[in-house]
């Protein structure tokens, strides 16, 4: 299958969800939050995201609006919440693996639709992003309004992080969406009762194409590469070797963003598959999700003939 999942998108992509602060052990702080790394990313690589969350007014939400400030990203779409704190999520490394022990109540939690809407109304949009975990308290009002009263197509990145989902939930969203993204635990989560082999995922990736009425269904695999299945088929792609492993933190929002960027590119899924992969692999080489090395992006870029 060499056909692109989609005609070419056009407009500004909307990203929708948490901004956050990643800590490490030590108490070493990076910036990150799923949305966030796509929306930096995708800034990188010269596209115009529009960020939509939520800060508390405090440092941590200082250096937030610093950092996009600093990277280009526009912040007209970042609130200010005078009564929850920024978001954060302490991240406890296993080697080179990591788990996540997020936060409740943090601002991000309690984006309001009308300050949202007044962020997005004079823009041209192409798409809207989102994250899963933002949909876990009162901002999942706010999305189901977006939703219901913006006609555009969804992009939805599954991220399950207990407690913080349900099924329905879960489902609901899926619903809504013509593309999703999600790594092959998260598959099985969802459609369990699959071997665990590349057969039964992509089984389980048909069924969910079909169950959920999605254009396209991405999964990645960790160093197993990824695969695109859409009703024409499915192709799949290897990770490429990575030396100096530093950490996996990351590794798919990269993937992401580059989907996103492939969609409004028009490339082939194909495409998408080996570029994305390639670039998770440089994300894996650093200390966190985000790179401020913006010679990352340019040399991406040059690899992919847009340089």
């Amino acid at each position: 299958m060499s056909s692109t999942i989609i005609s070419r998108l056009h407009g500004k992509p909307i990203i929708c969800g948490e901004v956050l602060f990643d800590i490490f052990p030590n108490d070493r702080q990076v910036l990150g939050g799923a949305p966030f790394n796509v929306a930096w990313h995708l800034r990188g690589f010269g596209m115009e995201p529009v960020v939509l969350s939520r800060i508390g007014q405090d440092t941590e939400g200082q250096n937030v609006l610093d950092a996009m400030s600093d990277w280009g990203l526009d912040t007209h779409g970042i609130q200010s919440d005078a009564e929850f704190p920024t978001g954060g999520v302490e991240i406890t490394m296993q080697g080179t693996e990591h788990r996540f022990d997020i936060r409740a109540n943090q601002a991000y939690d309690y984006i309001d639709y009308q300050l949202l809407m007044d962020s997005i109304r004079d823009q041209s949009m192409s798409l809207i992003y989102l994250g899963s975990l933002i949909i876990r308290n009162q901002t999942r009002k706010t999305i189901e309004r977006l939703l219901r009263e913006q006609h555009l197509p969804v992009f939805v990145d599954i991220n399950l992080r207990d407690p913080w989902w349900d099924a329905a939930t879960v489902a609901s969203i899926l619903s809504r969406a013509r593309w999703a993204k999600l790594n092959n635990e998260e598959l099985a989560t969802l459609v369990p009762g699959i071997a665990c082999s590349e057969e039964g995922l992509r089984q389980a990736a048909n069924e969910a194409l079909l169950r959920f009425e999605l254009d396209a269904i991405v999964v990645t695999r960790g160093a197993e590469g990824a695969f695109i299945t859409t009703s024409d088929g499915t192709v799949g792609g290897k990770s490429p070797p990575i030396e100096n492993l530093v950490d996996t933190v990351g590794a798919g929002d990269a993937f992401c963003a580059v989907t996103l960027f492939g969609l409004h590119a028009g490339w082939s899924a194909s495409q998408i598959i080996e570029r994305a992969l390639t670039f998770a692999a440089e994300i894996c080489k650093q200390r966190g999700a985000t790179s401020p090395n913006r010679e990352l992006y340019d040399d991406t870029l040059a690899s992919w003939g847009l340089g």
